[in-house]
């Protein structure tokens, strides 16, 4: 797919690749197909001179978009591979994991180096930290550079000389996701995993020539760019992301479930195909983004380890009946299978190869309690949510579907550890902006009632933290907040 679209870049010189809207509201050509092509061999022309090559590790901490893909395309290029570096994860978090990368290089834009010095400060309040990190490995800056950032990478070099994009298999990318300081852990995908994953995304979305697209993530730019479709990045604000889907009248859009609901809040409307994913995304939620101009709502269901595992619609989804969360059937070639201790495993070409350190292993072990519905795959909790009440096993997967009622925008169900080694559940319900508080409580008690032996011991109606890179429900911090609620009501 990387090599397809190295080649429809080329091919298309003045074709427009990625979209903008002016201030004053009108669409505009940010970068052209051909653009983009020279930037990515730039990239890799400098690269190269700095001695990288197949096999080399860069580490990226670049903002998304049209440098963070030139420098993709360039690290493939090479048969380099990159490792993803996040901001939000923690100074201690992030040298602990370039300790395990131990990367040649680390390509950092302007914006990330000051967030590790200067503006250390006001970073902190977006929760965003870096360490030095001249301090971890050689540094180079890429766009403009900023007083205090390392040199820029030179992207005058000559492009003649800087091999073929490399056509063998190897390590393409590392994405850190769970583990600790002390032992973190990496996702690593191959050239080919990746390149199964973003044909399987071509395949779902199936993107038209010369339509514009909304999506911000490397597998919905990727391929939407090699069918010939410009996109355009998701803007931040609740306001400018209103106006994109306003301006753009995008063919597919792809946003996560919070920027999902920060644009319906916001008032925005939603024409084709709307697809979201990298966290839980409720029937109440498709429903509200069809009910807002739509034709077709997906959700996907996708880990890091697999980009995507199964996908399903709207109008099915809103369907099913039964307990638990459904996600769809598998997508061509995913294999499915469940542990002896009922979590869901997964294979297939466009799962990761391992994870970084580790032998590879071709199960990828999910972390979701799960059971199969005639061949479609109903989610029933995470392994590590289980909630022991009274000796009895609650999975909040099979139960929080169902507070998902018109007037919720999330709901979980946590546990509270007891003095005598017992645990509470409590359900937190974050209403949706306007909703009448009263009538919800009434709705929620006739659903509450009818969980049986599994009837959370409290309702909190209140915002539901966030966390990660997807903002995700944290549940530790939703059970913290569950905490401190029941103290109060028990005092």
């Amino acid at each position: 797919m990387l090599g397809r679209l190295a080649h429809a870049l080329r091919s298309n010189a003045s074709r427009p690749a990625i979209l903008g809207i002016t201030r004053t509201g009108s669409v505009r050509t940010r970068v052209t197909s051909g653009e983009l092509a020279d930037l990515a061999d730039c990239y890799a022309a400098a690269l190269y001179a700095r001695g990288l090559e197949r096999g080399s590790t860069i580490g990226v901490a670049v903002r998304p978009g049209v440098r963070a893909l030139a420098v993709m395309l360039a690290v493939h290029r090479l048969g380099a591979r990159a490792a993803i570096m996040d901001p939000s994860a923690g100074s201690d978090v992030l040298c602990a994991r370039l300790a395990l990368a131990r990367p040649d290089v680390i390509l950092a834009d302007a914006t990330s180096q000051a967030v590790a010095g200067w503006a250390r400060p006001l970073a902190r309040r977006a929760q965003l930290t870096l360490p030095d990190l001249s301090k971890l490995g050689p540094v180079a800056t890429v766009g403009p550079r900023l007083p205090g950032c390392a040199s820029v990478l030179d992207t005058e070099v000559p492009t003649v000389g800087v091999p073929r994009s490399v056509d063998e298999d190897g390590d393409a990318v590392i994405v850190f996701t769970s583990g600790t300081t002390s032992r973190p852990r990496a996702v690593v995908h191959t050239r080919a995993s990746l390149d199964a994953s973003m044909d399987t995304v071509n395949g779902l979305v199936k993107p038209d020539r010369d339509r514009p697209v909304l999506g911000g993530t490397f597998f919905v730019l990727v391929p939407s760019l090699a069918s010939g479709a410009p996109v355009a990045l998701p803007a931040r604000s609740a306001r400018a992301l209103v106006r994109q889907l306003r301006r753009l009248v995008p063919q597919r859009t792809y946003l996560t479930p919070p920027q999902l609901r920060t644009a319906l809040s916001a008032g925005a409307q939603f024409t084709g195909q709307v697809w979201t994913g990298s966290a839980p995304a409720s029937t109440n939620l498709l429903s509200r983004v069809k009910e807002a101009g739509a034709d077709e709502v997906w959700g996907v269901y996708a880990l890091t380890e697999m980009f995507p595992a199964a996908a399903i619609e709207q109008a099915v989804k809103a369907r099913f009946t039964g307990a638990g969360d459904l996600v769809g059937a598998p997508l061509p070639g995913v294999k499915v299978k469940t542990a002896p201790s009922g979590e869901l495993l997964l294979s297939g070409p466009a799962a990761r190869h391992r994870y970084l350190g580790e032998e590879p292993d071709p199960w990828v072990a999910t972390g979701d309690q799960a059971h199969l519905d005639n061949g479609r795959i109903v989610l029933e909790g995470r392994c590590k949510d289980m909630v022991l009440r009274g000796a009895e096993n609650i999975y909040p997967g099979l139960y929080e579907p169902a507070l998902h009622l018109p007037g919720v925008e999330l709901a979980l169900l946590v546990g509270v550890p007891a003095d005598d080694g017992d645990e509470r559940l409590v359900a937190v319900v974050q209403p949706s902006p306007g909703a009448d508080l009263d009538r919800l409580r009434i709705s929620l008690a006739s659903t509450l009632d009818r969980m049986g032996s599994a009837r959370p011991d409290a309702l909190l109606l209140a915002d539901i933290p966030l966390s990660g890179r997807s903002l995700k429900p944290d549940r530790t911090a939703a059970s913290r907040l569950a905490a401190e609620y029941l103290e109060r009501v028990d005092r």
